[in-house]
């Protein structure tokens, strides 16, 4: 047995940490770099190859200048009057004017006949080497196979850091830092979905926990098509070339002008089983898609299965907020959250600026990433210089509630030892982590719960969920700092499906992503962002938008989104 004492305990200090290894924890971390302050990265994997992004490759949303306004028009109308058009175009601009960047620091990005560089997508493996090595080149210290587990907070209620574990080292690590940016990724309730077993909600806890507040919550429920025979890789595109067929061979339609109707999969597969053949592509279409999305079609060729001419069953994998919306609520033009000194970027961030309710997934979250990531180093840097010198000798506390209190190991409290929430009874009994994991796997998959929202089933999960996070204010198994890592991991995920269900029960209205079956229309009354937040006691809040709705591509010159709170 593993005891994790204070001795073995490692200790740094930086300007600004950044908690994340995807796209934009290291955008972020660069960009605070470059401000002349020090920075460290602390990633659950290996950064470069753990996350979404690593797993294949992506478009990015940057257009030339000259289809900007075409795409911005087209980005608010997905929005449904929720997204914001300033925010829409900060993204656009500050992403086209990023990607030459990355080619200077050594991605080669195709080229036209004329030699000019396309840069409309990234092949993700070597995206994220190149980001690796610019950070190392800048002086970035990474620490890789680290997750945080918690902030601290200093008296005054700024953030002072975060503590967590490493896993190769067996200890756990403290890092005293001015600032903290939060780029850890969204929640996809370890679905296997490709790339985001490590998208486990960790930073929507976290900033919860030390007083930040959620938004859009309601908008993660998204699915994404996948083979069933091999459940992981969720690469929808080669599918809008696909005929679908039921068990008997019947054709079931599922376009709609042409295009793939979204609805359409949800609804036939809870009447039963979906086959897919790819039979709709065209010789030109099919040399893109398979250069483009060749890791679409390894299981295929593991299986020794032509798309093209045979069936193939299709399912559905939930991929929650990693390409939802909801994340925790930003506040300023440079991403700072309700807590000062706490950025948050990328998916770990709501999206609800740029998509309103609907799903970001692909390029426009390529394109959130890269600029909300530098937006959020420089805000962090920022601030890290406005405490001075001896910001790193400020008192702090840890700010964890949930899933990290252990009993005496040795006589000696765990480091990681939690503060229980003030409502909750401690008893001696030791949790299952993966039974609780289990249990919230099953209000959260299912399409019939999370795809089709009622009241009545919302209540139902609800009550599930309640007493789910009940048994994680119990004692965890913490033999190892993998068992502090999954006891705390079953708490965030917990913690992630209470808010989005409850944010979804209290949005009572179908508009893009969050379907309500006993409120089928969208309510153009309910034009608002509903923040979430509280651990023991939910709540939520309307944001309402009082800008007038904007008619593309006018441009709005506010320097934030005007709300106010109900």
């Amino acid at each position: 047995m593993l005891a994790v004492h204070s001795e073995n305990e490692l200790q740094l200090t930086a300007d600004v940490l950044v908690i994340g290894g995807g796209p934009a924890a290291a955008w972020a971390a660069w960009a605070a770099a470059s401000q002349g302050v020090k920075v460290i990265i602390v990633d659950k994997g290996f950064l470069g190859t753990s996350g979404a992004a690593a797993a294949s490759g992506n478009g990015i949303m940057a257009p030339s200048p000259e289809n900007w306004d075409k795409v911005l028009s087209e980005r608010y109308r997905v929005g449904k009057n929720l997204a914001n058009l300033r925010w829409i175009e900060r993204v656009i601009e500050k992403t086209w004017l990023s990607l030459p960047l990355v080619e200077s620091w050594g991605y080669r990005f195709p080229k036209t006949e004329d030699g000019e560089s396309v840069r409309q997508s990234y092949y993700g493996p070597e995206y994220m080497r190149v980001l690796r090595k610019n950070l190392l080149r800048v002086g970035v210290q990474i620490f890789d196979q680290s997750p945080a587990l918690e902030l601290l907070l200093a008296d005054d209620g700024s953030v002072a850091g975060a503590r967590g574990v490493q896993r190769q080292d067996h200890r756990t690590y403290t890092v005293r830092a001015g600032a903290v940016v939060l780029a850890n990724g969204g929640c996809a309730f370890l679905s296997k979905a490709l790339g985001c077993n490590t998208n486990t909600g960790d930073g929507l806890l976290m900033a919860v926990e030390a007083g930040g507040e959620l938004s859009s919550m309601e908008a993660s429920n998204h699915y994404a098509i996948s083979t069933a025979f091999n459940a992981t890789v969720t690469r929808g595109v080669p599918f809008g070339w696909a005929s679908y067929t039921d068990e008997a061979g019947n054709d079931l339609g599922g376009y709609t002008n042409g295009r793939r109707d979204p609805s359409f999969l949800p609804n036939a597969l809870l009447k039963g089983s979906v086959y897919a053949r790819l039979d709709r592509a065209t010789p030109e279409v099919k040399a893109v898609i398979e250069k483009s999305h060749f890791i679409a079609f390894l299981p295929y060729t593991k299986a020794g299965i032509d798309p093209y001419t045979e069936r193939v069953p299709v399912t559905l994998v939930l991929e929650g907020t990693v390409r939802g919306t909801g994340g925790i609520r930003i506040v300023s033009d440079n991403c700072a959250t309700k807590v000062p000194g706490l950025y948050a970027a990328g998916d770990a961030a709501s999206r609800e600026f740029l998509a309103g309710l609907a799903s970001g997934g692909g390029g426009p979250n390529a394109a959130w990433a890269i600029s909300t990531g530098q937006w959020a180093g420089v805000g962090a840097a920022d601030f890290a210089k406005s405490l001075g010198a001896h910001a790193n000798e400020r008192v702090a506390r840890p700010a964890g509630k949930v899933g990290l209190r252990s009993p005496t190991v040795g006589g000696t409290p765990s480091p990681l030892a939690g503060r229980s929430s003030s409502s909750s009874s401690p008893t001696s009994e030791t949790f299952n982590s993966e039974a609780i994991v289990r249990g919230v796997q099953a209000q959260m998959f299912p399409l019939e719960k999370n795809y089709l929202r009622s009241e009545q089933g919302l209540l139902d999960s609800l009550a599930k969920l309640e007493t789910l996070w009940q048994q994680v204010q119990g004692n965890p198994k913490q033999d190892t700092v993998r068992d502090v890592e999954f006891s705390r991991r079953a708490a965030a995920l917990t913690a992630v499906a209470r808010w989005a269900y409850f944010s979804a029960l209290h949005r009572k209205e179908t508009r893009s992503e969050h379907i309500r079956i006993d409120y089928p229309e969208t309510d153009p009354n309910q034009r608002y962002y509903q923040a979430t937040g509280g651990l023991d006691k939910l709540w939520v809040r309307r944001d309402w938008i009082t800008d007038a709705i904007a008619t593309p591509p006018v441009i709005t010159t506010q320097t934030t989104p005007t709300v106010s709170k109900l």
